[in-house]
């Protein structure tokens, strides 16, 4: 990808993020990585948690995720068989609420709330459209920018029209905003605030801390982090308690704090069928 007028590293930073949204946005992956949590578990026990998919089902998810470095299987005799997180998993951990955060301020909310884990599935989505990084990442970078010089960036030597379809996608989403045809593209307040998530992503894909994730040159300057929360998995979604003003911090907003059950426990394999309410990004 040619970059102009960004940080150097900024094509190798999006090709991993966006390599790493590929790893976990593929159906069931996030639930396999929550029913992982903890002990090595033998194939029997996670088909147990993870109970909706079909046979068959589970051995290639499984395969792809131990060739995608996520999930490791040990081999204690030929007959007991475990599989559990690696170390790049277990530091991927946290950034699922990040992206449950960002979902529940941004998104569209149906009548009946979504679980966590929903909400983190249907980010992922949108996230992993055709180009979708790339694009949000220019934007972030320069602000306003026209669409002409959208594809000089991100679609080097392709007819730069092409730019349009993952533009207007983008728009419908919600992440990106325009006033018209021929007018430049922005960020939305919903893409401005992908900032906690792609800066967390982009620390864990170049295999640094989390806390590297508010010195991101492009996304942690600016970005405001969401006030951490609880979450839980069934649709109750009462205001917080009042708290006692928090000391004031310097450095990265501290992980929100949850529990990988509370993200997984009490979810069905099917979607409720519920009318979408405006004011949010498309599902």
């Amino acid at each position: 990808m040619a970059i102009t007028a960004l940080p150097p590293d900024t094509g190798a930073d999006i090709a991993r993020v966006t390599e790493a949204l590929a790893m976990i946005t593929p159906r069931w992956n996030v639930r396999i990585l929550l029913a992982l949590a903890g002990r090595p578990l033998r194939y029997s026990e996670l088909a147990g948690k993870v109970s909706w998919l079909q046979n068959g089902q589970l051995h290639p998810k499984l395969r792809t995720l131990c060739d995608a470095g996520l999930v490791e299987r040990t081999e204690h005799t030929a007959r007991h068989v475990t599989y559990g997180h690696t170390d790049r998993a277990a530091a991927l951990l946290p950034v699922l609420p990040l992206i449950a955060t960002w979902a529940e301020e941004h998104l569209e909310q149906p009548e009946t709330p979504l679980p966590a884990i929903e909400q983190i599935e249907d980010s992922l989505t949108l996230l992993t459209r055709r180009h979708a990084a790339a694009i949000l990442w220019v934007l972030k970078s320069r602000g306003e920018t026209s669409g002409r010089s959208l594809a000089r960036i991100i679609m080097p030597g392709s007819d730069w029209t092409n730019i349009y379809p993952p533009l207007r996608q983008l728009v419908a989403d919600g992440l990106v905003d325009t006033d018209g045809t021929g007018q430049p593209y922005r960020l939305s307040a919903a893409g401005e605030g992908l900032g906690t998530v792609f800066g967390a992503l982009s620390a864990w894909s170049a295999g640094e801390p989390l806390t590297h994730a508010a010195r991101h040159p492009v996304w942690g300057a600016a970005a405001s982090a969401p006030a951490p929360r609880a979450w839980v998995s069934h649709p109750a979604r009462l205001p917080a308690p009042p708290a006692a003003p928090a000391p004031v911090r310097t450095g990265p907003p501290a992980p929100t704090a949850w529990q990988h059950r509370e993200l997984f426990s009490h979810t069905t394999a099917s979607r409720p069928a519920a009318a979408l309410l405006a004011g949010g990004p498309r599902r």
